[in-house]
């Protein structure tokens, strides 16, 4: 038998394609910066981190989820596996509701915060649009401005939160932006607060002048003496959407949050929310709604745990500050929240020079220029530290490793 060994014809060399382009939506993404990133330094093994509004794990209700979570999973069919509805299950949505003095159809559940956030911002702003901000302004909000490449207009916030003066001056001006974005309880990272009679006047400023309000309230329960303000004057209006979430009560974990809409916009937010993640997981829902409605009182029983132990907290590193550096910050005890937000006192201190030190020392904070959205604020003379999950020795030896690092700078 003859085999033909004739070599084959030379294959035609694959022509050269180009790279992939980015899409502009991903080219035009910022850098990370913080919340987990290792942006920051190369920390020692025992460093105190005073990073992030974390709750305290002792003060979450792990036993009673448990429980929860077991009645749940024990239901013939097991329901809370199956898919479930956009804007979320019964209980949750009607418990919710209450709670919010709201019907329960304005309310959509949410896979935390900033996923409200998100939904809040594609219903009502479009790409390139204006929308009026903190300043300083808590830096994820900034991120995700970034998905309608929208430009901002800062407004201050200082003790009595948003500066709703300062607003109707740039509206008088001639600003239009489609929403307005501000954190009124215990703002982060000023502590602020928004007074009823403030929140009246943006309200009526937002109706006047026909923008959104975007309410983000994830620290509103966290009060530590009288009571929050009443947020009447934000569900009562065709112009807010109010944000809230489970992250800084039942924990960050569960990835839960609510929004309370317009009637106007319901429909049009769970069209949207149906085109992207269907809904938030059934199973998370059903827990947290059999936890708050089985036992009609363990959600304030364990938001009664967390304010005294965060005020304990905010009062003894506050206290120990001022000790180990007498008068070195102007600190205010917040009236709630998970942060201190202390101004250095000599302008000779080297805000940035202290960041480093600090960290040599071994103790970690964000820096008040962490928070930046306008000029202005003197942001960049703060200091945030977050106590929430930071126990009282730790918080004193902080305060000591602090003050050792200003003495670096002021003999």
């Amino acid at each position: 038998m003859t085999v033909n060994l004739r070599t084959p014809p030379a294959l035609a060399p694959a022509p050269v394609r180009p790279a992939p382009v980015r899409p502009a939506l991903i080219a035009g993404l910022s850098a990370p910066k913080g919340f987990g990133d290792a942006t920051l330094r190369d920390r020692r093994v025992d460093a105190i981190e005073l990073l992030g509004g974390i709750p305290d794990p002792d003060v979450l209700p792990t036993s009673a989820l448990a429980e929860a979570t077991a009645r749940v999973l024990g239901r013939p069919g097991v329901p809370a596996l199956q898919y479930s509805r956009t804007e979320g299950i019964s209980p949750l949505r009607e418990w919710i509701a209450e709670r919010e003095g709201v019907a329960v159809e304005r309310v959509i559940i949410t896979n935390g915060g900033f996923h409200g956030l998100s939904l809040a911002v594609q219903a009502v702003v479009e790409r390139g649009g204006l929308v009026a901000v903190d300043n300083p302004i808590f830096p994820l909000f900034l991120r995700g401005l970034e998905l309608s490449a929208a430009d901002i207009l800062p407004i201050r916030v200082g003790s009595a939160g948003l500066d709703v003066g300062e607003l109707a001056d740039r509206l008088r001006d001639g600003a239009r932006p489609a929403a307005l974005y501000t954190v009124p309880d215990f703002h982060n990272p000023t502590q602020g607060t928004l007074p009823a009679v403030a929140r009246a006047e943006l309200v009526r400023l937002a109706e006047q002048y026909g923008f959104i309000i975007l309410a983000d309230n994830p620290y509103r329960e966290l009060w530590f003496s009288g009571g929050p303000e009443s947020v009447d004057a934000f569900n009562s209006s065709e112009h807010v959407i109010h944000i809230n979430t489970f992250t800084k009560t039942l924990g960050p974990g569960l990835r839960l949050g609510w929004i309370v809409v317009p009637d106007r916009l319901a429909k049009d937010i769970v069209a949207l929310r149906s085109r992207q993640d269907s809904h938030s997981s059934t199973l998370v829902q059903a827990v947290v709604g059999e936890l708050l409605t089985s036992d009609p009182g363990v959600f304030d029983a364990t938001l009664g745990r967390a304010r005294a132990l965060y005020l304990n907290r905010a009062r003894t590193l506050v206290a120990a500050l001022e000790r180990q550096a007498p008068g070195a910050f102007q600190s205010v005890l917040p009236g709630g929240g998970l942060f201190l937000w202390p101004r250095l006192s000599d302008d000779r201190i080297d805000a940035d020079r202290l960041a480093a030190d600090s960290s040599a020392e071994g103790v970690e904070y964000q820096r008040g220029s962490f928070f930046p959205s306008g000029p202005g604020t003197g942001a960049a003379r703060h200091l945030r530290l977050a106590f929430g999950h930071v126990s009282e020795p730790q918080l004193e030896e902080a305060a000591a490793r602090l003050g050792r690092a200003l003495r670096k700078q002021v003999k």
